[in-house]
């Protein structure tokens, strides 16, 4: 049974064969770290456009539906600044021509998330966002709602990734995981409503105190204000099996639903990293209280070559990337 038929979540090697034989092409080159251990990094093109509202473009194609709804065309080629507050969809480099047996669901690199940046994939005569149907064969768009930062964007700009996936595969856990109110002194932090631009492509190149407002407990309680922005530990380490992929799922969708992270391949490089928490809610949260908000996280097999750890509260340590294995992970 080859890569791309057996059920789960294709790894590396799958993806970089769907390449070679067309089934993902690109207007330019693929970069060489853009296959990541269970996923396809999806890069921005060169067009962009700000409309007046999201959509689905339902039986018509993405392109004739913006239409309807643009207000100005942005040229992404020298750099543009997407404003927070703003709805734009562009278009992506990647298209897809997707064999039977095969269907891709796209979801926000986990960077991404950090900054408040909300994306969704479109395809044309899509019923929904994010879905690649199986047998697809067409262009793929990215609406962009920068949320708390505004962000400088060019040609290459990675938000989003792409993970496909054959058959069925078995659930093999589920389990949730809270938030961590005693940390230390500094529990969280808030976004900072007023800070300058981010730009995406400038690894380490900001300083997090320009945009971050470390968090302390009041009466061993912590105020969520509705509206805000903010990054929390989770009170539980999270280590993924590098044969296996994972998904975190809002628990309870009603407060958080516009904050749900991405997944990330992770293992833990001595000390074990903990997840990140990005709740929007309207409530107060007490030590007692953290697993009111949990994701839960389910797994499917999957086979990877390389192996990715996702940090800490990310805002004093990088994303750090263990690079290839030489063996394949069955």
């Amino acid at each position: 049974m080859s890569d791309t038929t057996r059920p789960g979540i294709l790894p590396a090697q799958a993806i970089e064969t769907l390449i070679a034989t067309g089934a993902i092409a690109s207007q330019t080159p693929f970069d060489a770290d853009q296959v990541q251990p269970a996923s396809l990094d999806l890069r921005l093109s060169d067009t962009c456009w700000r409309v007046r509202a999201s959509f689905l473009p339902g039986s018509r194609k993405v392109e004739d539906r913006i239409a309807d709804v643009v207000m100005h065309t942005l040229d992404l080629s020298g750099g543009e600044v997407l404003e927070k507050g703003c709805v734009y969809i562009a278009r992506l480099q990647e298209r897809l021509t997707l064999p039977p047996g095969l269907i891709a669901r796209a979801n926000p690199k986990s960077s991404t998330g950090r900054v408040d940046v909300f994306v969704r994939l479109l395809t044309d005569q899509g019923a929904s966002f994010d879905d690649v149907a199986e047998g697809y064969d067409g262009p793929l768009y990215l609406e962009i709602a920068p949320q708390t930062f505004s962000i400088l964007v060019r040609p290459g700009t990675r938000l989003n990734q792409l993970r496909l996936k054959a058959g069925e595969p078995p659930k093999l856990e589920t389990r949730s995981v809270g938030v961590d109110l005693q940390a230390g002194d500094i529990v969280g932090f808030r976004g900072r409503r007023h800070a300058g631009v981010i730009d995406l492509d400038h690894i380490d190149g900001h300083d997090p105190r320009d945009f971050w407002e470390p968090l302390s407990l009041r009466r061993g309680e912590l105020l969520l204000d509705p509206g805000e922005f903010y990054i929390l530990a989770s009170s539980d380490d999270v280590e993924i099996p590098v044969d296996q992929a994972a998904d975190s799922e809002v628990f309870r969708p009603d407060p958080v639903e516009r904050r749900q992270p991405a997944a990330e391949h992770m293992v833990a490089p001595g000390e074990q990293p903990r997840a990140i928490e990005r709740p929007q809610v309207r409530d107060i949260l007490h030590h007692a209280q953290a697993a009111r908000i949990p994701p839960r996280i389910g797994t499917d097999p999957a086979r990877v070559l390389r192996v990715d750890v996702a940090a800490g509260l990310a805002l004093d340590q990088p994303l750090l990337h263990l690079g290839q294995r030489g063996d394949e992970l069955a």
